[in-house]
């Protein structure tokens, strides 16, 4: 019996500088698990991939498919990898770019709600996409992702 394949995800952190400082690209998980929380419930627009895809293509697919616009184009800054808290591999890019967060077609998923009902419905993926400074990021976003801000901050200091 072979071992579970540890499941990864790849995304793309957009960021800009504002006159209050740098700030960040985050989405707002839809479904019913996170409409009422903030904390953690903020993430790297992000998904899935194979261990035959290369996780930049995965990065840019994702993109599209979770906020609905191309992949911006610009220098691509590594962020690395974190492991969240139920075991994924997250590993991340940034690039600079502006984005309006009213332009979002966020991509859906279909879930059986409310649980043992037998009725399916659609959710969006991402509820909510804003520009966050990366304080207000930090307190909001997945806790093992605040290390990308880290490593942002660092790089644009």
């Amino acid at each position: 019996m072979s071992a579970p394949r540890e499941k990864r995800s790849a995304g793309l952190l957009l960021f800009r500088r504002t006159d209050d400082g740098l700030e960040v690209l985050l989405g707002h998980m839809g479904g019913p698990f996170f409409a009422r929380r903030e904390a953690g419930a903020w993430t790297v627009p992000k998904g899935e991939y194979e261990p035959d895809e290369p996780a930049w293509d995965a990065a840019r697919r994702e993109f599209q498919e979770e906020l609905g616009l191309a992949p911006p184009d610009g220098e691509a800054v590594a962020l690395g990898e974190v492991r969240q808290t139920g075991g994924k591999i997250v590993t991340a890019w940034a690039i600079e770019a502006d984005l309006d967060p009213a332009t979002v077609v966020p991509g859906t998923f279909r879930m059986e709600w409310p649980p043992h009902s037998g009725r399916t419905q659609e959710f969006p993926e991402l509820d909510r996409v804003e520009w966050l400074t990366v304080e207000r990021a930090r307190e909001v976003v997945v806790r093992a992702q605040a290390a990308f801000l880290d490593r942002l901050a660092e790089h644009s200091a």
